[in-house]
C-alpha cells in the first residue's frame, strides 16, 4: 500500500522524496489501515458473549453514536451519529456493544444508506429483538468538498423493522426520544 501511496502523490504532481512527504506513504497506508478495520474484525469478537436476560420489553436507545466512515465512491469520509434503538425479547445485549457495531460496520467502505441497514439487521440479528431502529446524520465530505460543495448539507437516513415499522406510535416515541 505504501507504494501505491507513493505513486499517488506523483501522479498529482508531487516529489516523495522532498521532506515533508518523506513518511507519508507509510503513515497513509497506517492512516487507511486504521480507517478500514471493520474489515479486520469479527461480531463475535465484539459481541463476545454481552447478552444477557432480562424480562424488560420496553425500548432501548443508544444515541448521539460518533461514527466516522469513508464513502465508496470517492473514498472520501463521511460522519456524523447514529441512533439505535431496539424492543428487548428477553435478551440486552450490553451497552458498549451497540458503539462497537455501530463501528464494526462504519470503518468500511461504503454508501450511508447500506450503513444504516447493516447496523439494524445486525442488531436484530444479535438480539432477536420484537423491533429495531436506526437512524444516521451524517456529513459528506464528497459532497462537502468537491462535486456539489455545500457546506452546509447533511443526510439523514433510517431503517426501521418490527414495532417500530408497523406501530406509528413506537416510531414516534423513539424518533421524539433522540431528538436533541
Amino acid at each position: 500500500m505504501e507504494i501505491e501511496y507513493r505513486r499517488i502523490l506523483e501522479a498529482v504532481g508531487e516529489n516523495p522524496d522532498r521532506e515533508g512527504l518523506l513518511d507519508t506513504p507509510k503513515r497513509a497506508s497506517k492512516a487507511m489501515m486504521f480507517l478500514t478495520q471493520g474489515y479486520r474484525q469479527s461480531l463475535d469478537e465484539i459481541v463476545n458473549g454481552a447478552l444477557f436476560a432480562t424480562t424488560n420489553n420496553e425500548m432501548v436507545i443508544v444515541r448521539d453514536i460518533e461514527l466516522f466512515s469513508m464513502c465508496e465512491h470517492h473514498i472520501l469520509p463521511f460522519f456524523g451519529r447514529a441512533h439505535v434503538g431496539y424492543i428487548p425479547n428477553g435478551k440486552v445485549l450490553g451497552l458498549s456493544k451497540i458503539p462497537r457495531i455501530v463501528d464494526l460496520f462504519a470503518r468500511r467502505l461504503q454508501i450511508q444508506e447500506q450503513l444504516t441497514k447493516q447496523i439494524g439487521d445486525c442488531i436484530q440479528g444479535v438480539t432477536d429483538a420484537k423491533g429495531v431502529a436506526v437512524v444516521i446524520e451524517a456529513r459528506h465530505m464528497c459532497s462537502m468538498m468537491r462535486g456539489v460543495q455545500k457546506q452546509n448539507s447533511s443526510m439523514t437516513t433510517s431503517m426501521m423493522e418490527g414495532r417500530f415499522r408497523d406501530d406509528p406510535r413506537t416510531r414516534q416515541e423513539f424518533l421524539t426520544l433522540i431528538k436533541n
